[in-house]
């Protein structure tokens, strides 16, 4: 009997687990009525139009690397750049972003497998000897008194419940959430490069102000040696009080300039702590004129940029995510089908719990349908359909603003190395002026404010051109962000990675 009790319990675990088995089989089977995806087509030039004039790298330099701020040859700006990536808030936060939505993606994937519960129990019950639960009856003495027993009971079920992904819902979902944490990680990438770049930026009119500062320092020094020369000519009776006082009210002016300064050089210094992810007030750089030219960029070719952009890979993960979700709320318009089984052991006593006779099995399934929602569905599909149309102009936006930028700073670089020759003929100029009016000066020929207008005039094109080196050096890194930074779309982790991988820790913090 033992033997028989055994048999048909292996026989109700088979028959539950074939069952399953075939259910799963209708899953993989299963439809999918997200339309096919094609990224959004873009037109894309042959070739920059702001090169003309621009001096091109060689082939075997045509990529950025992933260091790029290398290129640039700074010590100081290579130890930045390092750590901003490390200790930066801000990217600190998109990282955890993307972990977040990187798990959102696992918790679709697990609706296409059974839910499991286990729910063990044990219930010790007495019931009422008057209720209309009680058990049992007899007498006592000479009264007739319903008899009442304690009893237990023991409970170890196991319960699944699964619905099969039969019109795709489920599959697309996971789709879309994995598409969602692949654009989500395309934002970091993007985060991270500007963090980058604008570290560059401000370490480079950080330097400019330090460029300023000694231009002004010199300058000061040379307008002290003017008034010097105005007190000595007017102590010998040759020149008139009225040249001291100009010569001294110009030192005096370029001084307050000059102490203005600092309050820029401050604002960059803080600004670099920032991105750093320091406290302002234990962060400091040490003053360093701006001595040095922009590296020669590797461009490639247009139809590459759509691939080295992380701004650009996240509007199309966008894309491919509101693609999938249209499949999703299609889905809606057919059935759900719930599977459902339980098995497990139940017995009064402890001891025969486990018992072939204490085992127990069921299975069951239920089908619903909307049969009415005044048009829910249809407005939800069409939600969908124009959230991917939405998504899709946002990607060529995107695309359209990434040339604009490129072109925008290959115009930069072009003018601005043709302006700083000029730049350079006009201080030199300047100079000239300032000479032949010193010596007009001192030969009696000329009065003192023809020194002073010379003065000025230097003075102003020396800062100009400190401006334009700045202007040429920001529009570098800013042409290098525009290019991507050498990021490309092989770094984004594949839809099984974002499933699959183990948590990441987050980012130190300095």
């Amino acid at each position: 009997m033992s033997d028989q009790s055994d048999m048909a319990k292996a026989t109700s675990k088979t028959s539950f687990w074939s069952w399953l088995a075939v259910a799963m089989v209708l899953l993989m089977a299963g439809c999918n009525f997200a339309p096919k995806y094609k990224v959004p087509p873009m037109d894309t030039p042959q070739g920059y139009k702001e090169t003309n004039g621009w001096k091109i790298a060689e082939p075997a330099d045509a990529a950025l690397k992933g260091n790029w701020w290398e290129m640039f040859n700074d010590p100081q700006l290579n130890a930045l750049e390092e750590k901003v990536a490390l200790s930066n808030q801000t990217v600190a936060a998109a990282l955890e972003n993307f972990l977040a939505a990187r798990e959102v993606a696992k918790q679709a994937r697990s609706e296409l497998f059974p839910t499991v519960t286990a729910d063990p129990s044990y219930t010790r019950t007495h019931p009422s000897s008057t209720g209309s639960g009680s058990t049992g009856s007899g007498t006592s003495g000479s009264n007739s008194v319903p008899l009442t027993r304690t009893y237990s009971s023991y409970s170890l079920p196991l319960d699944a419940s699964w619905e099969p992904d039969l019109w795709g819902s489920i599959r697309n979902t996971v789709r879309a959430s994995a598409y969602s944490a692949q654009s989500t990680a395309a934002q970091l990438a993007n985060m991270i490069l500007t963090v980058q770049a604008e570290l560059a930026v401000d370490f480079y009119e950080l330097r400019a102000q330090d460029e300023l500062i000694d231009l002004y320092t010199r300058t000061i020094k040379d307008y002290q040696d003017s008034l010097d020369l105005t007190k000595t000519l007017f102590e010998t009776g040759i020149d008139s009080d009225l040249d001291v006082a100009q010569a001294d009210a110009l030192l005096q002016t370029t001084l307050a300039q000059a102490t203005a300064l600092g309050i820029a050089r401050a604002q960059y210094e803080h600004a670099i702590a920032l991105l750093m992810g320091r406290s302002a007030s234990t962060f400091s750089l040490k003053p360093t004129p701006l001595a040095c030219k922009p590296p020669t960029i590797p461009l490639g070719v247009p139809a590459q940029l759509m691939e080295r952009r992380p701004d650009i890979a996240a509007a199309e993960r966008t894309v491919a995510e509101n693609n999938a979700s249209i499949g999703v709320a299609k889905a809606a318009y057919y059935p759900a089908i719930n599977l459902t089984g339980g098995t497990g052991f139940q017995s009064s006593t402890l001891s025969r719990l486990l018992k072939s006779s204490s085992f127990y099995w069921a299975v069951g399934a239920e089908a619903s349908e909307t049969i009415f929602d005044a048009g829910k569905r249809k407005a939800v599909t069409q939600q969908a359909w124009a959230d991917y149309r939405s998504s899709a102009a946002t990607y060529r936006e995107t695309v359209l603003a990434a040339f604009q930028q490129v072109e925008d700073n290959l115009a930069a670089l072009r003018i601005l190395s043709t302006q700083i020759g000029q730049q350079d003929v006009a201080i030199r100029a300047s100079q000239k002026n300032l000479d032949l009016a010193v010596e007009r000066y001192r030969l009696g020929i000329n009065s003192y404010l023809n020194v002073i207008t010379a003065q000025e005039s230097l003075l102003s094109n020396q800062q100009t051109a400190v401006s334009i080196h700045m202007q040429e050096m920001t529009a570098s890194v800013q042409l290098i962000m525009a290019l991507g930074g050498g990021w490309s779309t092989n770094d984004l982790p594949s839809t099984k990675k974002v499933l699959h991988s183990s948590a990441t820790n987050a980012p130190a913090t300095q």
